[in-house]
């Protein structure tokens, strides 16, 4: 297959770059200008609405994971690039997705169970409403703009992912160190539900939505158990052979991250995976102590 990818040099998108060019497929990178373009490069810049059109044939699936990383403190210049940087560049590329001939068959579109917001210990499926936060908002408002692919034809597949799991990066990158040295823990109090996904998992989802043609909307990408911060903090120091963790309080958490820790470190979502389920995806890593026994101690 021809693949064009965005976000192929992030977190998740170096390791579904790694993989499906293992697998023997062409894939050309979407990025943003710089002064050298290799032959699997395309330009673009989706504020000033750019798109190198010419090297957009016959492509015949996309993975669309570009966005501005949500970690880290928010403030109103963050939050306005986590917003534009996703909202924006999901517009226009579906746009121009919308207007190829001819059209790639499959838009795979990078989401979040922060769709659903902070929603204590309801299980959410594909099938609930948003929540009422700035996460909540972005989400509806990427899915909202891969309308216009769906309109023209294309299947859609909007990947609410959860927190996804590796050591190369991403959330648990960032708190090995912490946990490592005996000073990780659940945060807060620990009850709000964390729905986590291996990275294995991630890659092989994506794999999955591709290639299964009855397969559209939104999909939650997430394990089928999720666990209470507490358990998650409580199984990593387990695998790592480390003591007890102490809890991180609230107020330390907002000191550091502002609105961020409210919508993503304190925020409860129990995000099940209905879609998955009932189309036949067989999980690698269905608990997180097979994910951590993977990630952690694979060579």
């Amino acid at each position: 297959m021809n693949i064009l990818i965005s976000g192929s040099h992030g977190f998740i998108g170096s390791a579904v770059f790694e993989h499906f060019q293992e697998q023997g497929h062409q894939l050309l990178r979407l990025i943003r200008p710089t002064q050298i373009a290799h032959s699997d490069e395309i330009f673009w810049e989706p504020v000033s609405q750019f798109i190198n059109q010419n090297k957009l044939k016959n492509i015949d699936a996309v993975i669309h994971l570009a966005g501005e990383n949500i970690f880290g403190r928010w403030n109103e210049k963050k939050k306005q690039a986590i917003y534009d940087s996703r909202v924006i560049g999901t517009d226009f590329l579906c746009k121009t997705l919308a207007g190829l001939a001819p059209k790639p068959k499959v838009l795979l579109c990078a989401s979040a169970i922060g769709y659903y917001g902070n929603r204590g210990d309801e299980e959410m499926t594909e099938s609930d409403s948003p929540g009422n936060s700035f996460l909540g908002q972005v989400c509806q408002d990427v899915e909202t703009a891969t309308q216009a692919a769906a309109k023209a034809g294309i299947r859609v597949v909007n990947l609410r992912f959860g927190m996804v799991l590796g050591k190369e990066g991403g959330a648990l990158a960032k708190m090995l160190p912490a946990f490592k040295m005996g000073m990780g823990g659940p945060l807060g109090d620990g009850q709000q539900w964390v729905s986590w996904i291996s990275m294995a998992d991630t890659v092989g989802v994506i794999e999955f939505a591709m290639t299964h043609k009855k397969l559209s909307g939104a999909v939650n990408v997430t394990a089928p158990r999720p666990v209470r911060n507490k358990e998650f903090s409580q199984t990593i120091g387990k695998t790592l052979h480390r003591p007890e963790p102490v809890p991180v309080p609230k107020s330390m958490l907002h000191l550091m991250f502002g609105d961020f820790a409210e919508e993503a470190l304190l925020s409860s979502t129990r995000a099940l995976p209905e879609k998955l389920t009932h189309t036949g995806y067989t999980f690698q890593h269905p608990t997180l102590q097979t994910a951590l026994d993977s990630i952690l101690h694979k060579e």
